[in-house]
């Protein structure tokens, strides 16, 4: 996949290139572009298949770029302000990433793009209210429950009651609002796709949460969140700076 980058902020930029170089090794960063006019002479010259762009550059606003330039392929923008999405879906933006951004929320960025390949390859390019439809279509409702095994029997436990998810000795454990444990054969990873992921969070590596379970938070040392479950965890519940902003969006996202 051949990307080019339209950022301002050098950090940013860089940011942005380590995280598509470590996300997707297969990919090439044809240009990094800083201002509204570079954009335009650069993108005379190159075709990518997908461009992150922010919306505030240092000659104006992104979106007048599209008015010299045909661009043809998905965009993502990147910014630190939220009033331009609207704007920025009617612009071929295929996903929209707040500032400071997350590995996670690029990885997601990513991911949606993926998804919609089939739709924009060479020759063959997406309507884009088709796009905004795909992006916009309902989360999945998710699994509606697990098989666990204990004290030699089979049962099956309902996902809305289950508390939080969490890894201990490299196996996967559930626990449910009502206390009770049990492990499963699944990877924690793929639980959290097979969950709504409206209802739960991967809040760091060990633990996958349900929105119900959420009690309250607080801050923590190093700019992290400390998050309490209405449901004892084993140890500390803690949201690095780096995704405290996808938390706090999917908090806010229902």
């Amino acid at each position: 996949m051949n990307i080019i980058i339209i950022e301002d902020e050098f950090r940013a930029a860089k940011s942005l290139q380590n995280l598509i170089s470590d996300l997707k090794p297969d990919s090439k960063i044809l240009g990094v572009y800083d201002s509204i006019e570079t954009s335009i002479e650069g993108l005379k010259e190159v075709k990518p298949d997908l461009i992150f762009m922010d919306i505030q550059l240092s000659d104006g606003l992104s979106f007048e770029i599209f008015k010299s330039v045909d661009i043809t392929c998905p965009v993502v923008f990147c910014t630190a302000f939220d009033q331009y999405m609207l704007d920025a879906f009617k612009s071929k933006g295929v996903d929209y990433v707040l500032k400071p951004f997350s590995k996670e929320d690029i990885a997601e960025a990513l991911r949606k793009v993926d998804e919609l390949k089939k739709f924009f390859q060479k020759n063959d390019l997406p309507d884009l209210e088709l796009l905004i439809q795909k992006i916009n279509q309902p989360a999945s409702a998710g699994k509606s429950n697990f098989l666990v095994f204990k004290n030699q029997k089979y049962t099956t436990i309902p996902t809305e009651d289950i508390a939080y998810f969490y890894i201990h000795n490299e196996i996967t454990h559930l626990v449910t609002f009502g206390k009770e444990q049990f492990s499963l054969s699944q990877p924690l990873g793929q639980v959290a796709e097979q969950v709504s992921d409206k209802q739960f969070f991967r809040v760091n590596r060990q633990y996958l949460v349900n929105f119900k379970a959420i009690k309250e938070m607080e801050h923590y040392f190093q700019r992290k969140i400390l998050v309490k479950l209405t449901v004892e965890t084993h140890e500390k519940l803690l949201i690095n700076k780096e995704k405290t902003h996808s938390f706090f969006t999917w908090l806010e996202d229902r």
